[in-house]
């Protein structure tokens, strides 16, 4: 696979398309396809600039094609919900069978997002399959799992999203969860056997660095605690300005310490939550953040997953000795998640900050990761459940933090992806009418901007659903993937 980033070959006309704000979104030039040879676009720009009369705008828009920048959601009728979102399944399908600009290719068919994410997204995909099952389509979800296992193959883990930009870094890790999903819809458990490679893979990426870390010190996605065991956290692998993001990071580093605040900025994207109060060390500015510091309660549980399913898939291949070491780290990894997570005073689960030796203080909806997986005691699960009721659950949904920052994934804003973790966490451990409340506030939430817009959107207020949700880079968007496939799966 071709993972030349093409953005540094026009490097130079990039930066003066960004800084100039020729665009309202920085993500537009990004995803632009050039009509020519980059060489020649290059050539031309360096030509043609120095004349008094350039126009920066009018010589993009004539180089470069900017069609399929955004998905636009029409609709004459006002549809049933559930009949719209049927709609959008196929609106929201695209292909991609050859690289163009930044955009990678691959193998099947997939669904995007919507609005401005016009790509495969690695973790909103999982979501988007459980609205898929329900729809019958069992079809597209192995499209998505191919496609994962395509780039785990070729690049060694699924990027952040599906362009070269998006090369440095993965996003929460969750295609084990892909495969039980897959091997549930189809009631056939081979798809554990097929992609045993792809899995064996992805966890190679995640671990890589473990080898040969004294206590106390961290390589790339992993740690050694000063007690010697071993923690992930969230990682990207460059120290530079985010193109799609471009000058909002060039302008927030000028007001940032530290060497590291591009990386720990692209590392809060490998989260997902980009961008939140839990990263912020002052717990108010972006300015703050030290994703780096802090190794984080879901993606050791999602690698708790992954271990297990290797020990599940290594059986299946009866393959012995790797089913014996896989059950191992999986009972190590439970156990590191009880001792660096649990915070016993608070009640609830909590990151690790790695430099400090304790939890953070942000509190998150993060801390379902382990209810959601079965990881939690009874005694534990009941704690969480009371913060969960107290402090998260609000008319319109579950909010991801309990603190107002501006930035989109905190309070006021509730997401898709954790009003499934909440159901499903708290219908594991027996918490019915928690779970329920939980479904019922956020689905209604949904159908009350959807008969009011006609809109499915990317994430919504939880506490006043007359008010559409902000915060963060860029406005709510339409579509939404994630949002109808977790509806979907919570009405059924």
């Amino acid at each position: 696979m071709n993972t030349q980033l093409y953005i540094r070959d026009i490097q130079a006309l990039f930066d003066d398309v960004q800084r100039s704000r020729i665009f309202e979104d920085q993500k537009m030039m990004t995803d632009a396809v050039p009509l020519f040879p980059v060489a020649e676009i290059n050539e031309k720009y360096e030509k043609e600039r120095v004349a008094a009369d350039f126009d920066l705008k009018a010589f993009v828009l004539s180089n470069f094609d900017f069609l399929g920048a955004t998905v636009s959601i029409q609709r004459e009728d006002h549809l049933p919900i559930d009949q719209h979102i049927e709609k959008l399944w196929d609106e929201l399908t695209r292909t991609a069978y050859e690289e163009r600009g930044t955009l990678l290719k691959l193998p099947k068919p997939y669904i995007v997002p919507g609005g401005r994410f016009n790509e495969f997204f690695y973790w909103d995909s999982y979501f988007i399959m459980l609205g898929l099952q329900v729809s019958g389509r069992v079809e597209m979800m192995k499209n998505i799992v191919e496609n994962c296992s395509y780039l785990i193959r070729n690049i060694g883990f699924v990027p952040n999203a599906s362009r070269t930009h998006f090369l440095s870094r993965s996003q929460p890790p969750y295609f084990s969860l892909m495969l039980d999903l897959l091997a549930e819809s189809t009631g056939d458990e081979n798809v554990y056997i097929e992609y045993y490679d792809t899995l064996e893979k992805e966890y190679e990426f995640w671990m890589d660095g473990e080898e040969g870390l004294n206590n106390d010190t961290q390589s790339k996605r992993v740690l050694k605690t000063d007690n010697g065991d071993i923690l992930n956290r969230y990682y990207d692998a460059e120290n530079t300005p985010r193109p799609e993001s471009y000058l909002i990071d060039i302008e927030d580093h000028e007001n940032a310490p530290g060497e590291e605040f591009y990386r720990n900025i692209r590392s809060g994207c490998e989260s997902g939550w980009d961008f939140s109060s839990r990263w912020f060390s002052d717990g108010e500015t972006i300015q703050s953040i030290e994703t780096l510091n802090i190794s984080q309660v879901d993606v050791n549980c999602l690698l708790w997953h992954l271990e297990k399913t290797l020990a599940k898939a290594s059986g299946l291949k009866h393959f012995k000795e790797k089913e014996k070491y896989f059950s191992e780290r999986a009972a190590k990894r439970r156990q590191v998640i009880d001792a660096y997570f649990w915070d016993q005073d608070a009640r609830t689960y909590k990151d690790y900050h790695i430099k400090k030796h304790k939890n953070t203080v942000s509190e998150h909806i993060a801390a379902l990761y382990p209810l959601f997986l079965g990881l939690a005691s009874d005694e534990q699960a009941k704690a969480v459940s009371e913060i969960i009721a107290e402090k998260f659950l609000y008319k319109g949904g579950l909010v991801t933090t309990t603190k107002r920052s501006g930035q989109q994934w905190d309070l006021p804003n509730a997401w898709a992806p954790y009003q499934w973790l909440g159901f499903v966490s708290m219908k594991n451990y027996g918490f019915t009418q928690l779970a329920n409340d939980i479904k019922n506030n956020w689905c209604s939430n949904v159908e009350r901007v959807y008969a009011n817009t006609g809109k499915l959107m990317e994430k919504y207020n939880a506490l006043d659903n007359e008010a559409i949700a902000g915060g963060g880079e860029y406005p709510n968007q339409d579509g939404f993937g994630w949002t109808n496939g977790v509806y979907l799966k919570l009405k059924q």
